[in-house]
């Protein structure tokens, strides 16, 4: 049986990350030195799903310029000028076992114009899909069985994020009792990591303007066709510049929890 392929959602501009977006793709702002990207698609081939779609948009170039030069940049080399069928990569490593296709879905196109777009290259009945700014320590087969289990045309993953903003309590006396940084939401939200049956496509359309998260998730919803996988690990977005240094400082101190590879 085909495995499920993972269509990742690279097309967005990142505006609240302009510091890094201005002049990259946010998909490929860095994390210990390699773009969220790459790290999105080892968690996923971390369980052996390692045939991927991209949905390029904003400065998509710069992704497909990656990975075409990946080998390349992380490999000592060996080239013929007048005779390149003749180049030589001495590699030190395998090169990851990654199937990659590149989709350029457009500048402007919502989230479920993306995937619209990219119907053709989903064979299987059951596909994945992320988000390209988000890492987890979730478990891909886990949340694949709960999927089949529920039989929903579309699951996603609830998390718990960090509150952005700090938690203030106090007594009627106005007196702070409690000061809590970073605190941990206990509502779910939306992390990505979909699973989604070809179904799906039936609620989306083409034009620019179609959005996965309003109206085909309302549909989707008022038929109970829509379910939510818990994951209550780890989940950690970059959607701002203070995000791009938290991940990045976790990094350098070995605070690794989405990296299961």
């Amino acid at each position: 049986m085909e495995k499920p392929k993972v269509v990742i959602l690279c097309g967005g501009e990142g505006t609240r990350l302009r510091e890094e977006t201005e002049y990259k793709p946010k998909p490929m702002v860095t994390v210990g030195g390699m773009p969220m990207l790459w790290h999105i698609m080892k968690i996923y081939s971390h369980f052996s799903y390692n045939d991927f779609v991209l949905c390029l948009g904003y400065k998509g170039e710069m992704i497909k310029q990656f990975f075409l030069s990946h080998e390349l940049m992380n490999n000592d080399v060996t080239i013929k000028l007048d005779d390149r069928s003749r180049d030589l990569v001495h590699r030190a490593k395998g090169a990851e076992d990654w199937s990659i296709t590149f989709a350029d879905t457009g500048l402007k196109a919502n989230t479920g114009s993306r995937i619209k777009q990219i119907e053709r290259y989903i064979g299987s009945d059951t596909f994945l899909t992320t988000y390209g700014d988000a890492v987890s320590d979730i478990n891909i087969n886990d949340e694949i069985a709960f999927h089949k289990k529920h039989g929903q045309a579309c699951t996603l993953a609830g998390v718990h994020p960090h509150s952005k903003f700090g938690l203030v309590k106090a007594g009627a006396d106005g007196l702070i009792s409690k000061f809590d940084e970073k605190p941990v939401l206990l509502d779910y939200v939306n992390g990505g990591f979909y699973v989604f049956q070809k179904e799906i496509f039936d609620y989306l359309e083409t034009a620019e303007s179609c959005v996965l998260e309003t109206k085909p998730f309302s549909q989707l919803v008022s038929k109970k066709k829509m379910s939510m996988y818990k994951h209550d690990g780890f989940w950690h977005s970059m959607d701002t510049y203070k995000d791009f240094l938290e991940l990045n400082s976790m990094w350098d101190q070995g605070i690794r929890p989405w990296k299961k590879w």
